[in-house]
């Protein structure tokens, strides 16, 4: 006959072994003391001692319900599974939030289970928000549920977001600053005599492609560049066409800026394609980071610091919880670091 399995030690279980109430083992079983609410300190280390001997482990769901805190961090995606990969452009980030968390003490809880039988993503899956079974959350992903965030914000759930996103009242978020990267990939094609530059904007609206046109444009007056005829709107997964690239070249254009580092990439088998050297004819730069897996030249781009952008976005969530007072939302940009790469040079052509 097999023996009854062993019950789980209780605070009430404590309380009795430790010779004390059990409203004492919970203040500091849970970390509850106030001003209002001592324990002494030899009783303290008697009742975690006990606890210890009794093999007790904390209830995280317990102590959430109990309003306490887990020192749980959650990780949300708005995309449909989380990127573990190390090619993926969100996998750094998750390395800079694993960081941060295990450096302030706080265990992370990946939310995985929001994903509809649609394919679609809400953290109020069934109208429920499983993100409460942490103290707060970092949330990330580029098909970012606005409605979801403003609910979150207006129930007083703590979180950080990372990406900068346009919702009615301020929040919390972690982004890039891509406008001043962006006019720094201008200066650097400037300072090699370009000035006729075709930039390749995002054909589908967001707010870091927003930020990267304010970049450009912000150059182009600084610069006193004429642009005319050689912005083109191209979509990621697409890329230009080589009657586009054509166009371009004919406009005058010795230098492309695009808004995606996979779209500069097929550029430059486009020019390549047409007998256009790069970077001796023409230059390229991107304005993101290439995939680290992509034989040929290094590109000229910038640098997008995902690593520290998810470290921050766990500070300013911790901050947060551990705050005493309530915290203003805090909006942080971060610099991105420029890279000269391989794909850019002089202009050869005359003005």
């Amino acid at each position: 006959m097999k023996d009854a399995p062993r019950r789980r030690p209780r605070q009430s279980d404590i309380a009795k072994v430790a010779g004390v109430s059990q409203t004492t083992v919970s203040i500091v079983i849970n970390g509850r003391e106030s001003d209002t609410i001592r324990i002494p300190p030899e009783t303290r280390q008697h009742v975690i001692e006990v606890a210890r001997s009794l093999g007790y482990v904390v209830d995280p769901v317990a102590r959430s319900l109990a309003g306490g805190m887990n020192r749980l961090v959650g990780v949300y995606t708005f995309e449909s599974m989380f990127p573990m990969d190390h090619h993926n452009f969100y996998y750094p980030f998750l390395v800079g939030i694993e960081a941060a968390a295990e450096a302030l003490g706080y265990d992370m809880l990946m939310f995985t289970s929001a994903t509809g039988s649609d394919g679609s993503r809400s953290i109020y899956r069934d109208g429920v928000n499983r993100l409460g079974l942490a103290d707060g959350c970092v949330l990330l992903g580029k098909e970012t549920n606005r409605d979801d965030i403003v609910r979150l914000r207006d129930e007083g759930f703590r979180f950080a977001l990372i990406g900068r996103r346009d919702v009615p009242g301020p929040i919390t978020y972690v982004t890039a600053d891509y406008a001043t990267a962006t006019g720094e990939v201008v200066d650097h094609l400037v300072g090699l005599g370009h000035e006729r530059i075709a930039y390749l904007t995002a054909a589908d609206p967001s707010e870091p492609s927003a930020d990267r046109d304010a970049g450009f444009w912000a150059a182009r007056s600084r610069h006193g560049l004429d642009s005319d005829g050689l912005v083109l709107s191209v979509r990621k997964e697409e890329g230009p066409s080589a009657d586009e690239v054509r166009r371009l070249l004919a406009a005058g254009a010795t230098a492309f800026i695009a808004h995606e580092s996979v779209v500069a990439l097929r550029l430059i088998d486009l020019l390549g394609e047409m007998g256009v050297d790069v970077p001796g004819a023409c230059s390229v730069a991107a304005l993101s980071d290439p995939p680290d897996d992509v034989p040929g030249p290094e590109l000229t781009c910038f640098r997008i610091p995902g690593r520290e952008m998810g470290m921050r976005a766990v500070e300013l969530l911790v901050r947060q919880l551990e705050s005493e007072e309530e915290i203003e939302p805090q909006a942080v940009a971060l610099s991105c670091a420029f890279a000269a790469g391989q794909t850019s040079g002089p202009n050869r052509k005359e003005s």
